[in-house]
């Protein structure tokens, strides 16, 4: 859809390295970013006329033409610019359809544009785009290569250095320091070049026809350790090398093109059904955005993994409670990667490594799948001894430790936030799928973190949960409703695996859970944010999952109450998250109001995260921790959790086969 202003606009957004965007109003009067912040220039001129006119970036001396329009949708962001003599329209379109896992992999984002003179006429016109060392490495001295060649479409030229170390560091607001970066043309109309002493490739297109196409891509060379195992990118089970997916990038272009068109309009309508103009804004920002912050590879034995980055956050790798509120999205388009984002954490949860009885955070920082980093022993003795957690460093192979106890710090693990996530996603998969395939495998671990929930979850003691910017919390009762339904979920996934006796007990447990929890968290007009506080309340998210279930554990006025609440609690931005700070989330307000068969109530809370977008003056990607009140960011950007905002969409789909 057209935009007036957003807090950043994706340009090439393909994972979480390669990812560049426009913090600007105005695409030609500031420097390209990457989502962490770090510049990542790129330089977009058109030559027109005898003149060379700025686009994007501030190159040299061309002269910026008048950017009259944006319009972003779910894989495509198109600027449209102006002079008295012509009309000009530059398009970014990156084909992360997440049902097509080789082409959603595939390296590849397509940079076009359209001119027409106000006269007829036919102008005189090339794009020239130009990638700076920005992308390719972090060190402003390292030398460079800018290897070049011909495919059986077209010529390339790209950049990396010279020195490559692939995997060679880890952090949370790093950007690449391996691979090549690549631009290229198809047929023979245009030139590449490169200045190693500026540092920069350049492909220039010729319009023909009106039209001008270059294409972007990035080869990492590998993209995760996962395990000990040196993973290559899904793709290149496919093409097997970079020039061979450039060559079909090329070759399919047409293909992609009306396949984005038709994916775009898709989620739109989808949007557009289920919460109006605002929420096509919330959903068509942040797709790409979600999407590349995974990586997608393959384990030994060919299982798909799904691999996100806690982005501006810590940099851990495949994160439970950010793949929980990222499902939405997934679960509605392919819940085959819902499965990816599962199995890595199923597999260091039976490794010795991993001690406790219930379920892990993470399985290392990214893009090292080495064992969870969250929470670890600082104390003399423990794993402070062996690693420095400074960005750029490799946190050593925890997975290898052994089951040394002294490994993490309890108090700063999450052990009810992490049950109730895994069982629930894994029975959200299922349900899905309309199959319990996925689950036969893991039922002795999550027979394991079901009682866990059974013990612990009725009423949690101090601990962390997935909001742990926070602090810990006592009697937290969103997070005992978080473990209501893990109990409830396991017990469906038992009836799905044939253990009726099981399922059973699990689903009455799960009802005198719910019954109990109703009377403790009530008070006079809502429910509480700690049992036994009624001067508190929270947004009650994990409640989503009672309605998405049909499971009814709940009475249905608890969140008809509860959503009124918050309506009187809602701040120019939107609700806040609880009664202790004016901060939020902005993925929960959209599960919240996914709750809600009241559409004005729903559009109401919806508002408020769209005006923070629009209106924030913080310049990162969709931040989704903000003050409600002055619209700045507070911390995490460019996260996968913007999945969530999909909420009301999977929520109606779900509603409507029930």
């Amino acid at each position: 859809m057209k935009i007036q202003r957003a807090a950043c606009i994706p340009l090439l957004v393909q994972d979480p390295y390669t990812s560049v965007w426009c913090a600007c109003d105005k695409a030609g009067v500031g420097d390209t970013t990457h989502w962490s912040g770090k510049k990542q220039r790129i330089y977009v001129d058109v030559h027109l006329n005898g003149k060379m006119y700025r686009l994007v970036g501030e190159s040299g001396d061309a002269v910026p033409m008048e950017q009259t329009a944006v319009d972003v949708t779910a894989l495509q962001t198109k600027f449209t610019f102006e002079t008295e003599d012509a009309r000009l329209e530059l398009s970014f379109m990156t084909p992360l359809d997440v049902r097509d896992l080789t082409i959603c992999s595939r390296p590849c984002s397509y940079i076009d544009a359209e001119i027409r003179m106000k006269d007829g006429s036919d102008p005189q016109a090339s794009l020239a785009v130009t990638l700076t060392r920005d992308l390719v490495s972090s060190d402003p001295a390292a030398p460079l290569v800018f290897p070049a060649g011909t495919t059986a479409s077209g010529c390339y030229i790209s950049m990396g250095r010279a020195q490559q170390h692939p995997l060679g560091g880890s952090g949370d607001n790093v950007t690449i320091d391996w691979g090549y970066a690549y631009l290229a043309l198809a047929g023979g109309a245009g030139k590449l070049s490169h200045s190693r002493e500026r540092g920069t490739i350049t492909a220039e297109a010729v319009f023909e026809c009106g039209a001008a196409h270059i294409l972007f891509a990035y080869d990492d060379l590998i993209s995760i350790n996962y395990f000990g195992q040196w993973r290559r990118a899904y793709w290149t089970k496919t093409y097997g090398c970079i020039t061979k997916a450039i060559d079909a990038a090329m070759q399919d272009r047409e293909e992609r093109f009306k396949k984005a068109e038709e994916f775009d309009s898709l989620i739109e309508k989808k949007a557009q059904e289920a919460g109006g103009d605002e929420y096509v804004f919330l959903c068509d920002l942040s797709y790409r955005q979600t999407a590349a912050a995974h990586k997608l590879i393959e384990d030994e034995e060919g299982n798909i993994l799904y691999l996100s980055k806690e982005n501006d956050s810590n940099g851990c790798i495949g994160t439970v409670d950010v793949s929980y509120p990222s499902v939405p999205l997934f679960l509605w388009l392919n819940p085959e990667l819902v499965k990816g984002m599962l199995r890595p954490i199923f597999r260091f949860a039976d490794m010795d490594a991993w001690t406790f009885d219930f379920a892990p955070h993470d399985v290392g920082r990214y893009p090292y799948a080495w064992g969870q980093v969250y929470g670890l022993n600082k104390a003399p003795g423990g794993a402070q001894d062996f690693w420095s957690g400074a960005d750029g460093d490799v946190y050593p192979p925890f997975y290898q430790s052994g089951g040394r106890d002294d490994l993490y710090d309890f108090r700063y693990q999450m052990p009810v936030e992490e049950c109730g996530n895994m069982i629930i996603m894994t029975l959200a998969v299922c349900l899905a799928e309309k199959n319990a395939d996925f689950a036969k495998a893991h039922m002795k671990t999550l027979t394991q973190w079901k009682e866990y929930l059974l013990q612990y979850g009725q009423d949690p003691a101090e601990q962390l949960c997935t909001d742990d910017f926070a602090g810990h919390l006592s009697h937290n009762a969103n997070l005992s409703v978080k473990a209501v339904m893990g109990v409830e979920s396991y017990g469906r996934l038992c009836a799905m695996t044939g253990r009726t006796g099981e399922a059973g007990t699990a689903h009455t447990a799960a009802v005198k859970m719910a019954h109990s929890w109703e009377v403790r968290a009530a008070a006079e007009d809502h429910t509480m944010l700690a049992f036994g506080h009624p001067d508190t309340w929270s947004l009650k998210y994990n409640m989503v999952w009672d309605q998405l279930f049909d499971s009814r554990l709940f009475h249905p006025d608890v969140m008809k109450h509860d959503t009124e609440y918050y309506l009187t609690k809602a701040n120019e931005y939107g609700v806040p998250l609880d009664s202790r700070a004016d901060y939020t989330k902005s993925d929960w307000i959209l599960w919240v109001s996914a709750m809600t068969n009241d559409r004005a109530a729903r559009a109401e809370l919806i508002s408020g995260v769209a005006k923070y977008l629009r209106q924030t003056p913080t310049r990162y990607p969709f931040g989704d921790w903000y003050n409600t009140k002055t619209g700045q960011y507070c911390h995490f950007k460019g996260r996968s959790v913007q999945g969530g905002i999909y909420m009301p969409i999977l929520a109606d789909e779900w509603k409507r086969e029930n």
